[in-house]
């Protein structure tokens, strides 16, 4: 008997389901080919969302940039006294790095950078040379730690362009006075600032009889005129001038340690009666001897014992503490006043940027120099500059190498425009013709 195929609408089963197998093929080449395809032209926006993209690009705030130079003239320098006094590489740099980190978290919101770029040179006419040219490549902004001869050349090279140079590190009183250029600012305190914040503690305290001793450099002269100038302001009496010369060779020797224990008693003896020896030693190369080790039992004061500076790492008042934290995290020490010296200057360009909601310089120095100018500095009030020699008016700490002691100016040390004003050369003593009066 013949067997049949099977068969379905008189189609063979076998045929059927070959049949379906090419179709379920053909779909699924016919799903896969759009991969292998040529992929189509994007489609072409219209032409009025072009615009409005364009539109919408252009209108977008740019970033403006702020860059800061820090011209730091390398000196050599006789070491310190004390291992702990030992300078720093990156002193100043430090304050100054911290200032644009503090610069850029305003600039974030206000669409504005700053950005610190150092010159570090031994060479002045090399590092004149550099600033000169960052400053002709864009840059309005130099922060200087130079000597004063320095500090004047780069101010006259950059005479007549747009630039502000903003001394950090010399606190010479010419600078500022008959000295003085208009394209210069100072965020150090000046000699007499010093002088006049230790006076006016010294005569609150009623110790109005000072001996004065004072090195033998230019430098120690000049602190020692501070001095002079102050006892006289404030009706102190400097009852006797000493001059200590020293051997700089041995004095870290055992030899040397034993000739200061001898050479210091005899050397204030028989001193007319005096309340407090004040001593101008700039260089730190012999004033930390002096104290304790006086003929008679006496309090040391100037720029060893009682010391007044512009910062002090042990500052906790006015927001310090969380400030000094930031520092020694940023540099792995503690803050010298150098550091806060370049700190604050990198500060004011960043204050006038968020204040004036600019990075025009064209409009932030008329702001810094003008009338309602001020930073704010962790001491307390507003710090503000001068408008007749371009120094920034600010208290100036008196402290012990560990401790703050007292602000100046003090109380009772009054003034009719600002009681600030009562430290260092006020504006009828001006000898400075460059600024407008």
């Amino acid at each position: 008997m013949a067997i049949r195929k099977a068969s379905r609408g008189g189609v063979p089963i076998s045929d059927f389901k070959h049949r379906a197998l090419v179709a379920a093929l053909a779909g699924a080449l016919a799903f896969l080919t759009p991969a292998y395809a040529e992929e189509p032209a994007p489609a072409t926006p219209p032409p009025a969302a072009a615009a409005a993209a364009a539109k919408q690009d252009a209108e977008a705030p740019k970033v403006a940039m702020v860059p800061i130079i820090l011209a730091r003239e390398l000196r050599d320098e006789p070491l310190p006294l004390s291992l702990l006094d030992l300078p720093p590489k990156d002193l100043g740099i430090a304050g100054a790095k911290l200032a644009i980190t503090d610069n850029n978290t305003t600039g974030r919101f206000m669409n504005q950078e700053f950005k610190l770029e150092p010159i570090e040179e031994s060479d002045p006419a090399k590092l004149i040379q550099d600033v000169v040219q960052k400053v002709d490549e864009g840059a309005h902004f130099v922060i200087v730690d130079a000597t004063p001869d320095t500090l004047l050349k780069l101010a006259d090279a950059l005479k007549g362009k747009e630039a502000l140079v903003i001394n950090y590190g010399a606190p010479d009183d010419s600078l500022r006075e008959e000295n003085c250029r208009p394209q210069i600012v100072h965020t150090a305190p000046t000699r007499t600032m010093l002088a006049d914040a230790l006076a006016q503690y010294l005569v609150w305290k009623k110790w109005n009889r000072w001996l004065l001793v004072l090195g033998p450099t230019e430098q120690d002269k000049l602190y020692a005129e501070a001095l002079r100038r102050a006892a006289k302001r404030f009706g102190a009496k400097i009852v006797e001038e000493r001059v200590f010369t020293y051997d700089s060779g041995n004095r870290r020797s055992d030899g040397g340690f034993e000739q200061v224990q001898q050479q210091i008693p005899t050397f204030t003896q028989n001193a007319p009666d005096y309340d407090v020896l004040v001593v101008a030693d700039e260089g730190n190369l012999f004033g930390e001897y002096l104290p304790y080790r006086t003929w008679d039992a006496r309090p040391v004061a100037g720029t060893a014992g009682l010391v007044p500076q512009s910062w002090h790492p042990a500052i906790e008042l006015w927001g310090g503490t969380q400030f000094q934290n930031r520092f020694k995290r940023l540099a792995d020490r503690t803050m010298r006043p150098i550091d806060y010296n370049a700190w604050l200057a990198v500060r004011m360009v960043g204050e006038a940027a968020s204040r004036t909601k600019s990075g025009d310089y064209k409009q932030l120095i008329p702001y810094i120099k003008g009338p309602n100018f001020d930073v704010a500095g962790f001491k307390g009030v507003g710090l503000s500059l001068r408008n007749w020699n371009g120094q920034v008016r600010q208290p100036i700490l008196v402290t012990t190498p560990k401790m703050l002691v007292t602000v100046s100016p003090q109380q009772g040390f009054l003034h009719q425009v600002s009681e600030l004003d009562t430290l260092g050369v006020d504006k009828p003593e001006t000898k400075c013709k460059a600024y407008t009066q």
